[in-house]
């Protein structure tokens, strides 16, 4: 039961976070969240978007279907609304999903193919830990260029989480 909690907790935290950190890119002046900036996603806004599109190629992985993506990230980039939109959908899909797995299938070993056509299997509890890990990277790299607008990022800390949102598991 501690793997399945463990996970159900870290997916409310990253819904969580990530809308804190949505509501903050938000309320920023027009156009400082696509401002080009010294990262490797260009702005804030395609950094989400790339988390995103990883978000639904392990959305995939795991309901065993094809993703359709050929690269980690959309050549178009979506408005900041729409994205925040789409994140908060797929953030509840995580959350319902490590909702309704079970130890054993937390354990299950899942074969699938990476973006760039090699083989993959990992557990499925593996899956989601590395879907919260990797929002939690870049998540760091949206706060930093916030720094550099001269905004401060939110607290997204998981101690905050657990003291602030309380879920309940």
């Amino acid at each position: 039961m501690a793997l399945t909690r463990h996970i159900r907790m870290l997916t409310r935290y990253t819904a969580w976070a990530n809308t804190r950190l949505f509501d903050a890119l938000l309320a920023l002046p027009e156009g400082q969240a696509t401002a080009v900036r010294a990262t490797g996603f260009r702005n804030m806004v395609n950094t989400l978007n790339h988390a995103y599109v990883v978000d639904q190629i392990w959305q995939a992985h795991l309901q065993g279907q094809p993703h359709g993506f050929t690269a980690r990230i959309t050549e178009t980039e979506p408005a900041l609304p729409a994205l925040r939109d789409a994140q908060a959908a797929i953030d509840r899909w995580y959350i319902g999903y490590a909702d309704g797995l079970s130890d054993t299938a937390h354990e299950e070993v899942l074969q699938f193919r990476f973006v760039d056509g090699g083989a993959g299997a990992m557990a499925r509890g593996d899956m989601l830990l590395h879907v919260v890990n990797h929002k939690t990277y870049h998540r760091g790299y949206v706060a930093d260029m916030l720094y550099q607008a001269g905004a401060r990022p939110p607290v997204m800390d998981l101690p905050v989480f657990l003291r602030d949102a309380q879920p309940s598991l």
